[in-house]
């Protein structure tokens, strides 16, 4: 499993909570997940991950939107509490720099996703190889898990972000058999050991 340090994490998410302002890191999952809806083939998928951008904003007491406008389409993350109904509020809207506005026009998969993805799945590919396709599953899911919601390399998952794959993405996302779910931290031995020699 990676190194992490969980009390430096924590308190850094802490300090931006006190600030009144999101963590980095969560503004760039719900412009993933953002971004991730826009590209899905059908309805139901595209309602999944803006439910879950919904999710995730709404433990910080933030909500989205995406504003079109003739420059394109810009995701607009800010506080629930300037929002009444469908419309912002001027007058609750105190701080304008508590809001974050991404723009999402350009390709819609920027290059470094692609890198990510394709080293990814290099990883699960030597998984499979050297210690077969139970292990490969469970390496093909982490990967999925890394690559949609936080598009980082599967090696540079925290602590953290591996227990949020264990107990909540491996169950309820990636279907897995009885053999799956008895070896899957020791598949994700392998996805760290395969990923640490490239």
């Amino acid at each position: 499993m990676p190194d992490a340090d969980p009390s430096r994490e924590a308190s850094d998410e802490e300090a931006s909570a006190e600030d009144g302002d999101l963590p980095e890191a969560v503004v760039e999952r719900a412009e993933r997940l953002t971004r991730l809806a826009r590209e899905a083939v059908d309805d139901a998928e595209a309602e999944a991950y803006r439910e879950e951008r919904a999710d995730l904003l709404a433990d910080h007491d933030f909500t989205a939107r995406v504003r079109a406008d003739d420059a394109g389409e810009t995701l607009v993350v800010h506080p629930d509490d300037w929002v009444d109904g469908d419309m912002i509020r001027p007058e609750r809207v105190e701080d304008t720099s508590r809001a974050v506005e991404v723009s999402l026009s350009g390709p819609g998969e920027p290059e470094e996703w692609v890198a990510v993805e394709e080293h990814n799945r290099r990883v699960v590919a030597r998984v499979r190889e050297d210690h077969g396709d139970v292990h490969g599953d469970n390496a093909a899911a982490f990967a999925d898990f890394m690559g949609n919601h936080y598009a980082r390399p599967v090696e540079s998952a925290t602590d953290d972000e591996v227990e949020e794959f264990l107990a909540e993405y491996f169950p309820r996302n990636a279907w897995p058999s009885d053999d799956q779910r008895a070896i899957v931290e020791e598949s994700l031995d392998y996805v760290f050991e395969i990923a640490s020699e490239k």
